[in-house]
C-alpha cells in the first residue's frame, strides 16, 4: 500500500540547513544556511513585478526543458507515463526546489512528490542536477517511512564516477521537509546530504524577509559548491573524467 502523506500549505518557503559529509577517502564536512521553495506545478507562484526577480519557475531549468506543451508538469506526466506510472485524475504535485532568482538558478537537487486526491503518495521522483549543465531524473520506490535505494546513474561531482547506489530518506508534513541521501558503494559509505527545513506559508513578508536573510541564495549555491570543490582539489582528492555527453533530460 502506497504511504498518505500530509504536506504542508503551499507554496511555503522551507528554510533550515544544507549539510554534506564527505567520508571517503577524505574526509569534508559542511553546513549552511538554506531555503527552497515548496510549489504545486499546477499553480506556481506569480509574483508580480518587481518582486518576480526574486523568484521565478521556469520549465526551462527542470526536466525536459518545457521542450513540449505543459510546462514542468507536462514533462513530469511525459517522463512518468514513459515508466509506466499513470496519475489519478486530481493528482497534485508538489515541487521543492530553488527558484530562478536575480536571473541565476542552480539545483543540486529537486524532488517531485505525486499525490493522489486521497492523500496516497503514487510517485516520487528526485532530479539531480551538476554544475556542468546535465540533469538525470530518479523515479524512486518510497515505502511507508520515506526510504528508497536506487542505482546511482549520473556524473555529479568530480570526485566520484557512477558507481554506487543511493539510499534516500524524504520527510514531507506541516512541520518539516527534509531530503537525506547517503551514496554508498560495495555496502560502505562514501557521502551523506541532506537538506531540512520548516516550511512556512510563501507571503509577500516571508518572500521578504527569507530573501534578506539569504541574499542571492541561488548564487551562493553555486559558489560554495565550486569552493568546496576547489577544497578537496587541493587536497589531492582524485578527479574522475567526467564523461563526453553532458546534458540529460527526461524523457
Amino acid at each position: 500500500m502506497s504511504p498518505s502523506i500530509r504536506p504542508p500549505r503551499v507554496p511555503s518557503l522551507v528554510e533550515g540547513v544544507v549539510s554534506h559529509t564527505r567520508r571517503t577517502p577524505v574526509t569534508h564536512r559542511f553546513r549552511h544556511r538554506h531555503h527552497q521553495w515548496l510549489v504545486d506545478l499546477d499553480d506556481l507562484p506569480r509574483l508580480p513585478w518587481p518582486l518576480s526577480v526574486l523568484a521565478r519557475f521556469d520549465p526551462a531549468d527542470h526536466l525536459d526543458g518545457g521542450h513540449e506543451e505543459g510546462g514542468i508538469r507536462g514533462d513530469l506526466d511525459r517522463f512518468l507515463a514513459s515508466r509506466g506510472v499513470a496519475l489519478p485524475a486530481g493528482a497534485r504535485v508538489l515541487m521543492l526546489a530553488h527558484a530562478r532568482s536575480v536571473g541565476h538558478v542552480f539545483d543540486p537537487l529537486s524532488v517531485f512528490w505525486c499525490i493522489a486526491p486521497d492523500g496516497r503518495l503514487v510517485a516520487t521522483v528526485l532530479e539531480v542536477h551538476n554544475t556542468y549543465g546535465g540533469r538525470h531524473a530518479y523515479l524512486v520506490d518510497v515505502d511507508d517511512h520515506g526510504r528508497a535505494v536506487v542505482d546511482k546513474a549520473f556524473y555529479v561531482s568530480p570526485f566520484n564516477d557512477v558507481s554506487g547506489e543511493y539510499h534516500v530518506r524524504l520527510v514531507l508534513d506541516e512541520q518539516r521537509v527534509a531530503v537525506a541521501i547517503r551514496l554508498t558503494r560495495d555496502g560502505q559509505p562514501i557521502l551523506d546530504a541532506s537538506v531540512s527545513g520548516r516550511p512556512r506559508p510563501a507571503t509577500l513578508r516571508t518572500i521578504l524577509s527569507t530573501t534578506a536573510r539569504h541574499a542571492l541564495m541561488t548564487y551562493r549555491v553555486t559558489a560554495l559548491i565550486r569552493w568546496h570543490g576547489v577544497r578537496l582539489w587541493m587536497r589531492r582528492l582524485p578527479v574522475v573524467p567526467r564523461p563526453h555527453r553532458l546534458e540529460e533530460a527526461a524523457r
